[in-house]
């Protein structure tokens, strides 16, 4: 029994790295666009979210996405769409935008993941949702010491 007890005591010692990470959801607000001559209407409902994890300046997981519920689960989803992740130093210049792939199939679950990276200082990261190129909502996290 000792040897487990200072296995467990020995555990529960060793230092743990310091891990962070950001979750935040923007409504997305209502809006209709043209599709092949049809007009696609977005109802209320639906969030954009946007997910990151790492320490510091590394960031070792990013997504974002769109998720419905109530009236806006019953739209036919969001067409010709991007998502967008751009980074910002803290006087919010942006230096550098990974921009997503245009999907032009219906979605009503749109979902991009970005490349872990390390980013060269400190500011803000921020995912954006385009449809038919036009940026509809943004959902920003402060990335400081």
């Amino acid at each position: 029994m000792t040897a487990v007890t200072a296995a467990a005591a020995l555990l529960l010692l060793t230092p743990v790295q310091a891990h962070a990470g950001a979750i935040g959801s923007t409504p997305v607000a209502t809006f209709d666009y043209p599709v092949g001559g049809v007009t696609m209407k977005v109802p209320t409902g639906c969030m954009f979210t946007h997910i990151l994890r790492g320490d510091g300046k590394k960031i070792t997981y990013q997504n974002a996405g769109v998720d419905c519920g109530f009236v806006g689960a019953l739209n036919a989803g969001f067409c010709n769409w991007r998502i967008d992740f751009t980074y910002a130093d803290t006087n919010s210049k942006t230096y550098k935008t990974s921009q997503g792939k245009t999907h032009t199939e219906c979605e009503i679950h749109p979902m991009r993941n970005n490349a872990p990276q390390t980013l060269p200082r400190y500011g803000k990261a921020c995912a954006h949702l385009n449809i038919n190129g036009v940026r509809r909502v943004s959902q920003c996290h402060h990335i400081t010491k």
